[in-house]
């Protein structure tokens, strides 16, 4: 056995658990634990300007690659507390990220001392597990039991509270003998599967939802193959948007108020059975219930027990992980299949086919102002397959979702339940840490933009390279939306004349000079015919110079994007396509 510092065993704790990238700020009360990562040297640390900027680079780089788990770094008392949105954020979505937060002695716990503050009790509600470890022989067991909970069931994050004390007691501590605690999730049992296989091929008309669950599980490959066997479309969800393929001939599009396809919503009425797998029915995606519901049968297959018949009674439910509930399903499928026990499906999917060429959205608009639906047609056509799009809220997300296509896992990266403003940059920062290589686009409007944007300069200082199209209408345009229904326009407007930039004729702050100051590359677009081509000179600045470049495209102020109350009343503000010449992206095809 060898003595050391609890914090030297916790950085080889994470070495062994593989969480080896770490984001966050250091201070008085966590400096310990940053000479350790320092003595070590196996762990990764990227300077955050924001501690809740840095829990959002930890979830966006657990998001990128299956296996990760980022990790938050952050100081007693502020740095905590300011890490609560990116928990809420992780556990809304079921994503493990770890955070570790310094904290006053044990002997001031209760004495008011300066940056003190119960963090343990603040971050239990938006956190799988939350401890302040009062012993120092406990440390290396409270962070082997915080990755088996990160990992086991529903996912999500954990918080460990280290008194300055404790980090610098000495405890004996083996790490050649550690072991991470073994990770068991429920399973889906061949009866079960046979049962939900017989109500669905019982089924005229059935779908499968995708949700996150499916991505979480790293099982998109198994969902494909399980739907190619049954002939049977798919839709998924947002968070589960890139389980299959949009240009798959099963991708049946995605459903719901607002991120969601016409053709999508048209197909899930149709449809007369429903098999979700690691989805939540989310409101977003539901709607109203009744007529979600409607006439259809629903079997729901959730790794968390308390999910099933959460948000209503499915006619069946299984609890089991979805990639282990894939796995039979596809078994028992191929069986059946060899044996002719499965209908026929070919004339339902041509039709959820016909639909996805027929009921679209126009994006070819050469008005100006510059229309936002124009933005993402010029993204289709510059950005390919491989990209990661990264976003979080706002009209901006809502028509990226209707309009952008997606080609593989882990290439939406979004913040679907919490939606925090400020989001996307620090998560694409995460993203791009985790895949340096690859090509990442971060889409947002200005607000958002703004929670955060200081966080650029993280990405100028570490060389972190993506894309973000900042979609620009000087205003809080969703929440300008709603405010329709109270027949009002308050406090929303971001416009302003800027006596030092007239150039951006009254549309308040010049990001552009913003971004420059924080070391990073930005383009300003006023034409429409501008914007495929900034796009591609943006490509060409990341390649170069290996910073964030931001392309700030500027829209009509207003906007009304397409949503409702009900999936089968959603309100199309704008003109439909009527020919292939009025949405020439909207079809997915690799480029």
């Amino acid at each position: 056995m060898t003595r050391m510092r609890t914090v030297d065993a916790a950085a080889l704790i994470l070495e062994k658990e593989g969480a080896t990238q770490t984001f966050g700020l250091p201070g008085a009360a966590i400096n310990p634990f940053y000479s350790a990562m320092k003595k070590h040297g196996g762990i990764h640390h990227v300077l955050a300007r924001h501690v809740e900027a840095a829990s959002h680079m930890a979830e966006g780089y657990t998001r990128a690659e299956p296996g990760n788990i980022g990790v938050c770094v952050g100081t007693s008392g502020p740095a905590g507390t300011d890490m609560i949105t990116g928990l809420y954020s992780a556990s809304a979505d079921s994503i493990p990220i770890l955070a570790i937060t310094g904290q006053a002695p044990v002997a001031k716990l209760h004495k008011e001392d300066f940056q003190a503050v119960d963090i343990e009790s603040i971050a239990q509600p938006v956190t799988k597990w939350a401890v302040t470890v009062l012993e120092p022989a406990q440390v290396p067991g409270a962070f082997q039991k915080a990755f088996q909970l990160m990992r086991t069931g529903r996912p999500g994050p954990v918080l460990i509270d280290l008194p300055l004390d404790v980090q610098l007691a000495e405890i004996e501590f083996d790490v050649d003998t550690y072991e991470p605690l073994p990770v068991v999730n429920p399973r889906a049992t061949r009866a079960q599967a046979e049962h939900a296989l017989g109500m669905l091929d019982a089924a005229e008309r059935p779908l499968i939802v995708a949700g996150g669950g499916v991505i979480n599980a790293d099982a998109s490959a198994l969902l494909v193959k399980f739907a190619e066997i049954l002939g049977v479309p798919v839709v998924p969800t947002l968070m589960g948007w890139g389980a299959i393929a949009d240009d798959h001939p099963l991708s049946a599009g995605m459903v719901g108020l607002q991120t969601s396809h016409r053709y999508g919503n048209a197909t899930l009425l149709e449809s007369d059975f429903v098999l979700g797998i690691g989805n939540r029915w989310a409101n977003r995606h539901t709607g109203g219930l009744d007529t979600y519901r409607g006439e259809r049968k629903f079997v729901h297959v959730d790794v968390e027990p308390t999910q099933i018949g959460r948000v209503f009674a499915p006619d069946y439910g299984i609890v089991s992980d979805a990639r282990a509930a894939l796995e039979v399903f596809v078994e028992v499928a191929r069986e059946w299949k060899r044996d002719g026990r499965l209908a026929e499906r070919g004339e339902w999917a041509e039709r959820c086919r016909e639909r996805k060429s027929a009921l679209l959205r126009k994006t070819h608009f050469e008005s100006a102002p510059i229309k936002p639906q124009r933005v993402y047609q010029e993204m289709n056509r510059a950005f390919g397959p491989d990209t990661r799009y990264v976003s979080t809220i706002g009209l901006s997300q809502i028509q990226a979702a209707q309009m952008l296509h997606v080609y593989r896992p882990r290439h939406w990266i979004n913040a679907g339940q919490a939606g925090p403003l400020g989001w996307t940059v620090p998560a694409a920062i995460g993203v791009a840490t985790a895949d340096p290589e690859s090509t990442v686009v971060a889409v947002s409007g200005d607000y958002d933009f703004q929670f955060l944007v200081e966080e650029l300069a993280v990405g100028a200082q570490f060389n972190i390279p993506f894309v973000h199209v900042l979609i620009n209408n000087a205003y809080l345009g969703l929440i300008r939306q709603a405010q329709r229904g109270f027949d009002m326009d308050y406090h929303v407007q971001l416009a302003f004349e800027n006596i030092n930039a007239p150039e951006v004729n009254g549309y308040g702050v010049d990001h552009v000079k913003v971004v420059e100051g924080l070391g990073c590359k930005a383009l300003r677009v006023f034409d429409s015919d501008a914007i495929f081509d900034a796009l591609e000179q943006a490509k060409k600045l990341v390649a170069e110079h290996r910073v964030p470049v931001v392309v700030e495209v500027v829209v009509e102020r207003i906007t009304n994007v397409s949503m409702g109350t009900e999936i089968d009343a959603v309100n199309e503000f704008e003109a439909l396509a009527e020919s292939g010449a009025d949405a020439p992206t909207a079809v997915a095809g690799r480029s």
